[in-house]
Protein backbone atom coordinates (compact mmCIF):
# COMPACT_ATOMS: atom_id res chain seq x y z
CA UNK A 1 0.00 0.00 0.00
CA UNK A 2 2.92 2.35 0.70
CA UNK A 3 4.04 1.86 -2.91
CA UNK A 4 0.56 2.80 -4.13
CA UNK A 5 0.55 5.87 -1.90
CA UNK A 6 3.87 6.94 -3.41
CA UNK A 7 2.64 6.24 -6.94
CA UNK A 8 -0.56 8.23 -6.36
CA UNK A 9 1.40 11.18 -4.96
CA UNK A 10 3.76 11.00 -7.94
CA UNK A 11 0.81 11.12 -10.36
CA UNK A 12 -0.48 14.31 -8.75
CA UNK A 13 2.99 15.85 -8.86
CA UNK A 14 3.49 14.76 -12.48
CA UNK A 15 0.15 16.24 -13.56
CA UNK A 16 0.81 19.50 -11.69
CA UNK A 17 1.24 22.44 -14.07
CA UNK A 18 2.04 25.01 -11.42
CA UNK A 19 -1.02 26.06 -9.45
CA UNK A 20 -3.39 23.69 -11.22
CA UNK A 21 -3.50 20.03 -12.19
CA UNK A 22 -4.42 18.43 -15.51
CA UNK A 23 -6.44 15.21 -15.37
CA UNK A 24 -3.77 13.31 -17.29
CA UNK A 25 -0.98 14.00 -19.77
CA UNK A 26 -2.07 14.36 -23.42
CA UNK A 27 -5.74 13.48 -23.31
CA UNK A 28 -6.82 16.39 -21.08
CA UNK A 29 -4.26 19.24 -21.20
CA UNK A 30 -6.16 21.88 -19.19
CA UNK A 31 -7.73 22.47 -15.76
CA UNK A 32 -11.10 20.75 -15.45
CA UNK A 33 -13.47 21.96 -12.74
CA UNK A 34 -14.49 18.90 -10.73
CA UNK A 35 -11.26 17.05 -11.54
CA UNK A 36 -9.43 19.97 -9.94
CA UNK A 37 -11.57 19.85 -6.80
CA UNK A 38 -10.74 16.16 -6.39
CA UNK A 39 -7.07 16.98 -6.99
CA UNK A 40 -7.17 19.50 -4.13
CA UNK A 41 -8.54 16.81 -1.82
CA UNK A 42 -5.72 14.50 -2.93
CA UNK A 43 -3.00 17.11 -2.46
CA UNK A 44 -4.34 17.83 1.03
CA UNK A 45 -3.18 14.39 2.13
CA UNK A 46 0.48 15.44 1.79
CA UNK A 47 0.64 19.17 0.86
CA UNK A 48 -2.16 21.32 2.26
CA UNK A 49 -0.88 24.68 0.87
CA UNK A 50 -0.78 23.14 -2.63
CA UNK A 51 -4.37 21.94 -2.14
CA UNK A 52 -5.56 25.47 -1.39
CA UNK A 53 -3.62 26.78 -4.40
CA UNK A 54 -5.51 24.33 -6.65
CA UNK A 55 -8.87 25.66 -5.48
CA UNK A 56 -7.88 29.31 -5.70
CA UNK A 57 -6.59 28.79 -9.26
CA UNK A 58 -9.90 27.19 -10.21
CA UNK A 59 -11.81 30.21 -8.93
CA UNK A 60 -9.47 32.61 -10.72
CA UNK A 61 -11.59 31.80 -13.78
CA UNK A 62 -14.95 32.67 -12.18
CA UNK A 63 -17.16 34.78 -14.44
CA UNK A 64 -18.74 38.07 -13.40
CA UNK A 65 -22.13 36.34 -13.08
CA UNK A 66 -20.68 33.77 -10.63
CA UNK A 67 -20.32 30.80 -13.00
CA UNK A 68 -17.15 28.72 -12.67
CA UNK A 69 -16.33 27.16 -16.07
CA UNK A 70 -15.82 23.47 -16.64
CA UNK A 71 -12.46 24.08 -18.41
CA UNK A 72 -9.85 26.80 -17.86
CA UNK A 73 -7.41 27.13 -20.79
CA UNK A 74 -4.40 28.45 -18.90
CA UNK A 75 -1.85 27.58 -21.60
CA UNK A 76 -2.26 27.17 -25.37
CA UNK A 77 -2.57 23.63 -26.68
CA UNK A 78 -3.58 23.94 -30.34
CA UNK A 79 -4.30 20.22 -30.76
CA UNK A 80 -7.23 20.21 -28.34
CA UNK A 81 -10.83 20.43 -29.60
CA UNK A 82 -12.97 22.30 -28.76
CA UNK A 83 -10.47 24.90 -27.63
CA UNK A 84 -10.92 28.46 -26.39
CA UNK A 85 -11.42 29.85 -29.91
CA UNK A 86 -14.46 27.59 -30.34
CA UNK A 87 -15.96 28.28 -26.91
CA UNK A 88 -15.58 32.06 -26.79
CA UNK A 89 -15.80 32.14 -23.00
CA UNK A 90 -16.01 35.59 -21.42
CA UNK A 91 -14.30 35.15 -18.06
CA UNK A 92 -10.97 36.49 -16.76
CA UNK A 93 -9.25 33.28 -17.95
CA UNK A 94 -9.86 31.72 -21.37
CA UNK A 95 -12.53 29.12 -20.70
CA UNK A 96 -15.47 27.04 -21.81
CA UNK A 97 -18.97 28.47 -21.46
CA UNK A 98 -20.53 25.80 -19.24
CA UNK A 99 -19.89 24.54 -15.72
CA UNK A 100 -19.54 21.16 -13.96
CA UNK A 101 -20.83 19.45 -10.79
CA UNK A 102 -20.28 21.81 -7.84
CA UNK A 103 -18.20 19.60 -5.57
CA UNK A 104 -15.63 22.31 -4.78
CA UNK A 105 -17.24 23.36 -1.49
CA UNK A 106 -17.29 19.77 -0.26
CA UNK A 107 -13.66 19.19 -1.26
CA UNK A 108 -12.69 22.56 0.28
CA UNK A 109 -14.23 21.45 3.55
CA UNK A 110 -12.16 18.24 3.44
CA UNK A 111 -9.04 20.30 2.77
CA UNK A 112 -9.85 22.69 5.62
CA UNK A 113 -10.38 19.82 8.02
CA UNK A 114 -6.76 18.77 7.49
CA UNK A 115 -5.65 21.97 9.29
CA UNK A 116 -8.47 24.21 10.53
CA UNK A 117 -6.26 26.94 11.98
CA UNK A 118 -3.94 27.25 8.99
CA UNK A 119 -6.79 27.08 6.48
CA UNK A 120 -9.08 29.70 7.97
CA UNK A 121 -7.72 32.60 5.90
CA UNK A 122 -7.81 30.54 2.70
CA UNK A 123 -11.37 29.44 3.41
CA UNK A 124 -12.49 32.98 4.25
CA UNK A 125 -11.15 34.07 0.87
CA UNK A 126 -12.84 31.22 -1.00
CA UNK A 127 -16.20 31.32 0.79
CA UNK A 128 -17.79 34.29 -1.05
CA UNK A 129 -16.67 32.87 -4.40
CA UNK A 130 -18.24 29.52 -3.64
CA UNK A 131 -21.43 31.23 -2.54
CA UNK A 132 -21.60 33.28 -5.77
CA UNK A 133 -21.24 30.10 -7.83
CA UNK A 134 -23.99 28.36 -5.87
CA UNK A 135 -26.20 31.44 -6.27
CA UNK A 136 -25.68 31.25 -10.05
CA UNK A 137 -27.09 27.72 -10.07
CA UNK A 138 -30.07 28.84 -8.00
CA UNK A 139 -30.70 31.80 -10.32
CA UNK A 140 -30.36 30.06 -13.68
CA UNK A 141 -30.52 26.31 -13.50
CA UNK A 142 -33.60 25.24 -11.55
CA UNK A 143 -36.64 23.41 -12.87
CA UNK A 144 -39.16 22.60 -10.13
CA UNK A 145 -36.21 23.28 -7.80
CA UNK A 146 -34.07 20.46 -9.27
CA UNK A 147 -30.83 21.54 -10.95
CA UNK A 148 -30.62 21.32 -14.75
CA UNK A 149 -27.77 20.88 -17.17
CA UNK A 150 -27.69 22.65 -20.55
CA UNK A 151 -25.02 20.42 -22.09
CA UNK A 152 -24.16 16.77 -21.32
CA UNK A 153 -20.60 17.81 -20.45
CA UNK A 154 -21.92 19.86 -17.52
CA UNK A 155 -23.02 16.76 -15.62
CA UNK A 156 -19.54 15.28 -16.01
CA UNK A 157 -21.35 12.16 -17.27
CA UNK A 158 -20.94 13.08 -20.92
CA UNK A 159 -22.58 10.24 -22.86
CA UNK A 160 -24.77 8.73 -20.14
CA UNK A 161 -27.99 7.12 -21.39
CA UNK A 162 -29.80 9.68 -19.22
CA UNK A 163 -29.44 12.23 -22.04
CA UNK A 164 -30.45 10.03 -25.00
CA UNK A 165 -34.01 11.35 -25.22
CA UNK A 166 -33.05 15.03 -25.08
CA UNK A 167 -30.12 14.50 -27.44
CA UNK A 168 -32.39 12.87 -30.00
CA UNK A 169 -34.28 16.15 -30.28
CA UNK A 170 -31.20 18.01 -31.54
CA UNK A 171 -30.54 18.25 -35.27
CA UNK A 172 -26.81 18.99 -35.59
CA UNK A 173 -27.05 20.16 -39.20
CA UNK A 174 -24.36 22.69 -40.06
CA UNK A 175 -21.92 21.67 -37.33
CA UNK A 176 -19.18 21.31 -39.92
CA UNK A 177 -15.94 19.35 -39.81
CA UNK A 178 -13.86 19.03 -36.65
CA UNK A 179 -11.01 16.88 -35.34
CA UNK A 180 -11.48 15.22 -31.96
CA UNK A 181 -8.56 14.93 -29.55
CA UNK A 182 -9.88 12.10 -27.39
CA UNK A 183 -10.01 9.33 -30.00
CA UNK A 184 -6.37 9.96 -30.97
CA UNK A 185 -5.35 9.06 -27.39
CA UNK A 186 -7.91 6.40 -26.43
CA UNK A 187 -9.67 3.54 -28.23
CA UNK A 188 -12.81 5.02 -29.82
CA UNK A 189 -14.85 2.11 -28.39
CA UNK A 190 -14.25 3.69 -24.97
CA UNK A 191 -15.45 7.16 -25.96
CA UNK A 192 -18.67 8.93 -27.02
CA UNK A 193 -19.76 8.25 -30.61
CA UNK A 194 -19.74 10.75 -33.48
CA UNK A 195 -23.55 10.94 -33.13
CA UNK A 196 -23.02 12.24 -29.58
CA UNK A 197 -20.13 14.51 -30.46
CA UNK A 198 -21.97 16.26 -33.30
CA UNK A 199 -24.63 17.25 -30.79
CA UNK A 200 -22.06 18.31 -28.19
CA UNK A 201 -20.47 20.62 -30.75
CA UNK A 202 -23.85 21.97 -31.91
CA UNK A 203 -24.67 22.94 -28.31
CA UNK A 204 -21.29 24.68 -27.95
CA UNK A 205 -21.89 26.59 -31.18
CA UNK A 206 -25.34 27.61 -29.97
CA UNK A 207 -23.94 28.88 -26.67
CA UNK A 208 -21.25 30.83 -28.50
CA UNK A 209 -23.88 32.36 -30.81
CA UNK A 210 -25.92 33.45 -27.77
CA UNK A 211 -22.74 34.75 -26.07
CA UNK A 212 -23.44 32.44 -23.14
CA UNK A 213 -26.33 34.65 -22.07
CA UNK A 214 -28.20 32.53 -19.51
CA UNK A 215 -31.56 34.19 -20.13
CA UNK A 216 -31.30 33.47 -23.86
CA UNK A 217 -30.14 29.91 -23.22
CA UNK A 218 -33.09 29.37 -20.90
CA UNK A 219 -35.39 30.42 -23.72
CA UNK A 220 -33.73 28.77 -26.73
CA UNK A 221 -31.67 25.76 -25.70
CA UNK A 222 -33.52 22.52 -26.54
CA UNK A 223 -31.31 20.58 -24.14
CA UNK A 224 -32.30 21.22 -20.51
CA UNK A 225 -32.36 18.18 -18.26
CA UNK A 226 -32.96 18.08 -14.50
CA UNK A 227 -30.07 15.98 -13.29
CA UNK A 228 -29.42 13.93 -10.13
CA UNK A 229 -25.67 14.69 -10.36
CA UNK A 230 -26.11 18.44 -10.24
CA UNK A 231 -28.99 18.42 -7.79
CA UNK A 232 -27.34 16.11 -5.27
CA UNK A 233 -23.87 17.67 -5.50
CA UNK A 234 -25.24 21.21 -5.10
CA UNK A 235 -27.39 20.16 -2.15
CA UNK A 236 -24.37 18.58 -0.44
CA UNK A 237 -22.17 21.56 -1.37
CA UNK A 238 -24.64 23.96 0.25
CA UNK A 239 -24.67 21.87 3.43
CA UNK A 240 -20.87 22.01 3.51
CA UNK A 241 -20.83 25.71 2.66
CA UNK A 242 -23.19 26.34 5.58
CA UNK A 243 -20.95 24.33 7.93
CA UNK A 244 -17.91 26.35 6.88
CA UNK A 245 -19.84 29.61 7.01
CA UNK A 246 -20.88 28.83 10.57
CA UNK A 247 -17.20 28.53 11.54
CA UNK A 248 -16.46 31.81 9.77
CA UNK A 249 -19.38 33.66 11.39
CA UNK A 250 -21.25 34.19 8.10
CA UNK A 251 -24.98 34.81 7.75
CA UNK A 252 -26.43 31.47 6.63
CA UNK A 253 -30.04 32.50 5.96
CA UNK A 254 -29.82 32.41 2.16
CA UNK A 255 -27.87 29.15 2.07
CA UNK A 256 -30.41 27.48 4.37
CA UNK A 257 -33.19 28.60 2.00
CA UNK A 258 -31.28 27.03 -0.90
CA UNK A 259 -30.98 23.75 1.01
CA UNK A 260 -34.72 23.62 1.64
CA UNK A 261 -35.51 24.33 -2.02
CA UNK A 262 -33.09 21.70 -3.28
CA UNK A 263 -34.43 19.09 -0.86
CA UNK A 264 -37.86 19.67 -2.40
CA UNK A 265 -36.39 19.70 -5.89
CA UNK A 266 -34.64 16.39 -5.37
CA UNK A 267 -37.98 14.72 -4.76
CA UNK A 268 -39.11 15.78 -8.26
CA UNK A 269 -36.37 13.45 -9.55
CA UNK A 270 -37.91 10.37 -7.92
CA UNK A 271 -39.26 8.13 -10.67
CA UNK A 272 -41.84 5.91 -8.92
CA UNK A 273 -42.03 3.46 -11.82
CA UNK A 274 -38.28 2.92 -11.77
CA UNK A 275 -38.12 3.19 -7.97
CA UNK A 276 -35.04 5.32 -8.39
CA UNK A 277 -33.86 8.89 -8.64
CA UNK A 278 -33.75 9.63 -12.36
CA UNK A 279 -33.02 12.42 -14.85
CA UNK A 280 -36.02 14.36 -16.14
CA UNK A 281 -36.23 16.32 -19.39
CA UNK A 282 -37.27 19.82 -18.31
CA UNK A 283 -38.62 20.58 -21.80
CA UNK A 284 -40.79 17.49 -22.33
CA UNK A 285 -41.19 16.23 -18.77
CA UNK A 286 -40.09 12.74 -19.88
CA UNK A 287 -38.13 10.48 -17.56
CA UNK A 288 -34.78 9.14 -18.74
CA UNK A 289 -35.61 5.75 -17.22
CA UNK A 290 -32.04 5.27 -15.98
CA UNK A 291 -30.63 3.88 -12.75
CA UNK A 292 -27.17 5.48 -12.86
CA UNK A 293 -24.37 5.96 -10.38
CA UNK A 294 -25.71 9.52 -9.97
CA UNK A 295 -28.94 8.05 -8.60
CA UNK A 296 -26.95 6.78 -5.61
CA UNK A 297 -25.62 10.23 -4.72
CA UNK A 298 -28.80 10.67 -2.65
CA UNK A 299 -27.01 9.78 0.60
CA UNK A 300 -24.19 12.18 -0.31
CA UNK A 301 -26.90 14.86 -0.49
CA UNK A 302 -28.37 13.85 2.88
CA UNK A 303 -31.34 11.95 1.46
CA UNK A 304 -32.32 8.26 1.32
CA UNK A 305 -34.49 5.86 -0.61
CA UNK A 306 -32.20 3.72 -2.75
CA UNK A 307 -31.13 0.84 -0.49
CA UNK A 308 -32.92 -1.91 -2.42
CA UNK A 309 -31.46 -0.67 -5.69
CA UNK A 310 -28.03 -0.37 -4.09
CA UNK A 311 -28.08 -4.00 -2.96
CA UNK A 312 -29.20 -5.10 -6.41
CA UNK A 313 -26.50 -3.18 -8.29
CA UNK A 314 -23.69 -4.18 -5.91
CA UNK A 315 -24.59 -7.81 -6.48
CA UNK A 316 -24.23 -7.39 -10.25
CA UNK A 317 -20.63 -6.13 -10.31
CA UNK A 318 -17.54 -6.78 -8.16
CA UNK A 319 -16.17 -3.22 -7.96
CA UNK A 320 -18.81 -0.76 -6.77
CA UNK A 321 -21.42 1.27 -8.63
CA UNK A 322 -21.25 1.27 -12.46
CA UNK A 323 -22.28 4.37 -14.35
CA UNK A 324 -25.32 2.59 -15.78
CA UNK A 325 -27.40 -0.37 -14.64
CA UNK A 326 -25.74 -3.59 -15.95
CA UNK A 327 -29.17 -5.16 -16.45
CA UNK A 328 -30.17 -2.41 -18.90
CA UNK A 329 -29.97 -3.00 -22.66
CA UNK A 330 -28.13 0.35 -22.90
CA UNK A 331 -25.28 -0.86 -20.68
CA UNK A 332 -21.82 -0.81 -22.29
CA UNK A 333 -19.03 -1.78 -19.90
CA UNK A 334 -16.28 0.11 -21.74
CA UNK A 335 -17.93 3.19 -23.27
CA UNK A 336 -17.28 6.06 -20.89
CA UNK A 337 -20.47 6.84 -18.88
CA UNK A 338 -22.65 4.09 -20.34
CA UNK A 339 -21.42 1.41 -17.94
CA UNK A 340 -17.88 1.78 -16.56
CA UNK A 341 -16.97 2.19 -12.89
CA UNK A 342 -15.53 5.55 -11.84
CA UNK A 343 -13.52 5.78 -8.62
CA UNK A 344 -14.67 9.36 -8.02
CA UNK A 345 -18.33 8.41 -8.11
CA UNK A 346 -17.70 5.44 -5.82
CA UNK A 347 -16.06 7.89 -3.41
CA UNK A 348 -18.94 10.39 -3.41
CA UNK A 349 -21.47 7.59 -2.99
CA UNK A 350 -19.31 6.04 -0.28
CA UNK A 351 -18.99 9.30 1.66
CA UNK A 352 -22.76 9.59 1.71
CA UNK A 353 -23.18 6.00 2.88
CA UNK A 354 -20.59 6.56 5.62
CA UNK A 355 -22.44 9.65 6.81
CA UNK A 356 -25.43 7.47 7.76
CA UNK A 357 -23.46 4.35 8.76
CA UNK A 358 -25.11 2.44 5.94
CA UNK A 359 -24.31 -1.31 6.00
CA UNK A 360 -22.96 -1.15 2.43
CA UNK A 361 -20.55 1.74 3.11
CA UNK A 362 -17.58 -0.49 3.85
CA UNK A 363 -18.24 -2.61 0.80
CA UNK A 364 -18.17 0.36 -1.57
CA UNK A 365 -14.87 1.58 -0.11
CA UNK A 366 -13.29 -1.89 -0.06
CA UNK A 367 -14.25 -2.70 -3.64
CA UNK A 368 -12.79 0.63 -4.80
CA UNK A 369 -9.60 -0.16 -2.88
CA UNK A 370 -9.43 -3.55 -4.57
CA UNK A 371 -10.13 -2.09 -8.00
CA UNK A 372 -7.23 0.39 -7.81
CA UNK A 373 -4.91 -2.13 -6.15
CA UNK A 374 -5.53 -4.68 -8.88
CA UNK A 375 -5.91 -2.43 -11.94
CA UNK A 376 -4.09 0.85 -11.30
CA UNK A 377 -4.94 4.53 -11.56
CA UNK A 378 -7.04 4.52 -14.73
CA UNK A 379 -9.66 7.12 -15.60
CA UNK A 380 -12.40 4.47 -15.37
CA UNK A 381 -12.80 0.68 -15.39
CA UNK A 382 -14.94 -2.06 -16.91
CA UNK A 383 -17.23 -3.12 -14.03
CA UNK A 384 -17.30 -6.74 -15.15
CA UNK A 385 -13.60 -7.51 -14.72
CA UNK A 386 -12.02 -4.23 -13.58
CA UNK A 387 -9.95 -3.80 -16.75
CA UNK A 388 -8.64 -0.22 -16.99
CA UNK A 389 -10.04 2.14 -19.62
CA UNK A 390 -9.71 5.74 -20.78
CA UNK A 391 -6.68 7.74 -19.69
CA UNK A 392 -4.01 6.28 -17.43
CA UNK A 393 -2.09 7.83 -14.49
CA UNK A 394 -5.25 9.75 -13.78
CA UNK A 395 -5.27 12.59 -11.25
CA UNK A 396 -8.67 12.03 -9.72
CA UNK A 397 -8.23 8.29 -9.29
CA UNK A 398 -4.92 8.94 -7.52
CA UNK A 399 -6.66 11.53 -5.33
CA UNK A 400 -9.46 9.10 -4.48
CA UNK A 401 -6.87 6.55 -3.41
CA UNK A 402 -5.00 8.99 -1.19
CA UNK A 403 -8.02 10.64 0.38
CA UNK A 404 -10.50 7.79 0.72
CA UNK A 405 -9.98 4.36 -0.84
CA UNK A 406 -6.84 3.47 1.11
CA UNK A 407 -8.31 4.43 4.49
CA UNK A 408 -9.85 1.65 6.55
CA UNK A 409 -9.67 -0.88 3.73
CA UNK A 410 -8.02 -4.27 3.96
Amino acid sequence: MNDLNAEAEAILRRNDRGGYTVPTEGLYPYQWNWDSAFAAMGFAQFDVPRAWEELHTLFSGQWDDGMVPHILFHRPDPGYFPGPDVWGGRGPVASSGITQPPIAATMARLVWEKDLAAGKVAMANLFPKLKRWHAWFMDWRLDRDAVCITHPWEAGRDNAPDWDGAMAGIDPAGVGEYQRRDTSHVDSAMRPTKYDYDRYVWLVQQGRRLEWDQAKLLEENPFRVADPTMTFTLLRANRDLAAMGRELGEDLGEIEEWIARLEAGAETLWNPTLESYDARDARSGAWAGCVSNASFLCWYAGLDGMSAQLDRILNLTPYGIPSHDPSSPKFDGKRYWRGPIWGVMNMLIGLGLEDVNHPQAGRVRQTTHDLITEHGFAEYFDPRDGSPAGGMSFTWTAAVWLGWANRGAG
